[in-house]
């Protein structure tokens, strides 16, 4: 094991997580790795926790209480030892080859973080995700979901889901790990999108495969933390022209998702955002200060990766067909500017 590449893989525990002991014990069995699994409790009610924290290369990190995912992935992190880092979710059931073989693509130093195929545990079939969309406004969602993969090869991805992703522990270091007041989604986004503005790519690889238990829920908690980190995603790591220039179709996704937030009852969850953005105004200045400094790639070129169309089933705001067309023509207009 001593000359076999090192990874640790991060897997938070929250709740009751049912799929939690298939999911340790099949990081255990990966292949051509020496597997570190850091088993992070998050609130974690499973009672297979016990007996999953005594098996060999298993460390246990968290107090017990839900920090959230990004503190979590933080508090695993700084309780490994591996030169690789890998985020796994509880309900993610990797292939015994995965990790091996997105270290492998990791080799390639123009590659910062190299994510999996995910697919559906109950329609294995069928994807998850291929690498999730990010939008220009800042939306971000999976890619490919509830398609066939057809591809032989890794394809560049905007983003990376969190669900399945490897990186050299230098990288997250680099990154300094996630922003804990994400607390949680969003926050692979900003890792991926600051991977591409540091002049490595984002590499989703089709035969590095992990089952997930994925269910889109529609709690109003989920679109207040989506919604708010959204805004601070896009007011912190956008540069100060992109912001002046998509100005008009930001305030337009503003309203569109306030009459949304209106129609489907989570209004006050909406506003509860704008209000927590603006306490933590201070934070966000500070971050965007330090966003902007470490940015290598000016906007003009890492923008290329996103797009300027809504294309899921998951997300469909009111108006998506006349918000696509005059965004996409709105797009081509100002994109040479930037």
């Amino acid at each position: 094991m001593a000359d076999l590449p090192r990874v640790s893989a991060i897997v938070l525990a929250w709740r009751d997580e049912p799929l939690l002991r298939r999911s340790v014990e099949a990081l255990l069995g990966s292949v051509k790795v020496d597997v570190e699994v850091v088993l992070v409790d998050n609130g974690c009610t499973n009672p297979d926790l016990a007996m999953l924290a005594a098996l060999p290369g298993v460390v246990v990190a968290g107090t017990g209480a839900n920090v959230g995912f990004s503190a979590g992935c933080n508090q695993g992190v700084a309780a490994s030892s591996g030169e690789y880092v890998a985020l796994v979710n509880g309900d993610a059931i990797v292939e015994p080859t995965a990790l091996a073989r997105l270290v492998e693509v990791l080799g390639d130093p123009t590659v910062g973080i190299a994510a999996g195929a995910v697919r559906l545990a109950d329609e294995p079939d069928l994807l998850n995700s291929r690498g999730n969309e990010i939008h220009v406004l800042g939306v971000s969602w999976v890619g490919g979901f509830r398609e066939r993969d057809t591809r032989t090869e890794p394809t560049e991805t905007a983003g990376a889901m969190g669900a399945f992703v490897v990186l050299r522990r230098a990288h997250w270091d680099r990154l300094g790990g996630f922003d804990e007041h994400y607390f949680a989604y969003v926050e692979d986004a900003e890792i991926a999108v600051r991977t591409w503005r540091l002049g490595l790519r984002v590499l989703n690889v089709p035969d590095a495969v992990a089952l997930h238990g994925y269910e889109f829920s529609k709690v109003s908690f989920k679109y207040y933390l989506i919604e708010r980190n959204r805004l601070m995603f896009v007011s912190t790591v956008w540069g100060t022209k992109s912001l002046v220039l998509l100005g008009p179709p930001l305030l337009a996704l503003e309203l569109v998702m306030t009459l949304l937030a209106l129609k489907e009852g989570w209004l006050r969850d909406k506003l509860r955002g704008y209000g927590w953005l603006w306490r933590h105004r201070r934070h966000l200045r500070m971050r965007r200060r330090s966003l902007q400094a470490e940015r290598v790639v000016p906007d003009r070129e890492w923008m290329r990766v996103l797009t300027d169309r809504f294309d899921t089933p998951l997300i469909n705001p009111p108006g998506v067909g006349v918000l696509n067309a005059a965004m996409s023509a709105y797009w081509r207009l100002i994109s040479r500017h930037l």
